[in-house]
C-alpha cells in the first residue's frame, strides 16, 4: 500500500507533466494500476483495465476524426491502414514516452521487469487507459482537446515516416497472387490473463510463418512479417 499512497502523493507533478487537471482524481490513480499489482496486492480493488478498454475506442475515433478532416482526399482504405498504424501498441508507446510518467506505475515485480526492458504493450495499455480516464473525467472535448495539444505533433511525425504494415502489404499481396487473404490462427496462449503471450500461425502463397506477441494484434503483424520477410528473402 506504501506505493498506492506515494502515487497519490504525485498526482500533481504527474498533472503538470500531461499539461491537463483531473476534476476527479481516483480515475487519474486508476490509470496507473496495473492488473498485476491488483494481484499481488487483492486489498486494493480495481485496475487500469477497463480504462484501457474504453480508452482504446476513444483513441480510434479521435485519430479516425483527425485523418477524415487532415486528409479529404484519402480513400476509406488508406485511412483503415493509416489509423491501424497510429493506434497500435509501437505508437501508442511512442505518445505516452512523451510525458515521462510510465515510472508511476502500479506493477507487480514481474512486470516490472518488462517495462524496463521497454515492452511496448504495458506503454501502451497506459496511455489508452489515460485517454480513457480523461474521457470519462470531461468528456469527448476533453479528450480531443487533449489530443490537439499533445498528439497531434506526434502523429504527423509518424505519417512522414511510417513503419510497415505488414498484414496490409500480406493482405494485398496474397490476394494478387491467389485471390485469397492469408488465413490467421492462434496456436498458443502462454500466461497469466494480464500478460499473456500469443504464438500465431500466418498462411499464404503456400508459405506459412508465426509471430508471438502480447497481444492477437501484435502477434499476426509479426507472422505477416516473417512471411513476407520469407518470400522476399526466397
Amino acid at each position: 500500500m506504501d506505493a498506492l499512497h506515494q502515487l497519490k502523493s504525485q498526482l500533481s507533478e504527474i498533472e503538470k507533466k500531461l499539461g491537463i487537471r483531473f476534476d476527479d482524481p481516483k480515475l487519474l490513480i486508476l490509470v496507473f494500476i496495473h492488473p498485476s499489482f491488483v494481484n499481488e496486492n487483492p486489498e486494493i480493488s480495481g485496475s487500469n483495465q477497463r480504462l484501457e478498454f474504453l480508452g482504446d475506442t476513444v483513441l480510434g475515433l479521435l485519430v479516425t476524426e483527425f485523418l477524415y478532416k487532415e486528409f479529404p482526399d484519402l480513400s476509406e482504405g488508406k485511412m483503415s491502414e493509416l489509423r491501424s498504424i497510429l493506434v497500435d501498441a509501437k505508437a501508442c508507446a511512442s505518445y505516452v514516452k512523451r510525458f515521462y510518467i510510465d515510472q508511476y506505475m502500479l506493477l507487480s515485480k514481474g512486470e516490472e521487469k518488462c517495462l524496463k526492458r521497454g515492452q511496448h504493450s504495458l506503454l501502451a495499455d497506459l496511455f489508452e487507459s489515460l485517454v480513457g480516464a480523461i474521457y470519462l473525467d470531461g468528456g469527448l472535448e476533453k479528450a480531443r482537446g487533449f489530443f490537439g495539444m499533445h498528439l497531434r505533433g506526434a502523429i504527423q511525425e509518424i505519417l512522414q515516416n511510417p513503419p510497415r504494415n505488414w498484414k496490409a502489404e500480406l493482405q494485398n499481396f496474397s490476394q494478387k497472387q491467389t485471390k485469397q487473404p492469408p488465413e490467421y490462427s492462434v496456436v498458443k496462449e502462454e500466461g497469466p490473463d494480464h500478460a499473456k503471450i500469443f504464438c500465431v500461425k500466418v498462411s499464404a502463397c503456400n508459405h506459412h510463418a508465426v509471430g508471438t506477441g502480447p497481444s492477437k494484434k501484435i502477434a499476426e503483424q509479426e507472422a505477416a512479417k516473417a512471411l513476407l520477410e520469407e518470400i522476399e528473402g526466397g
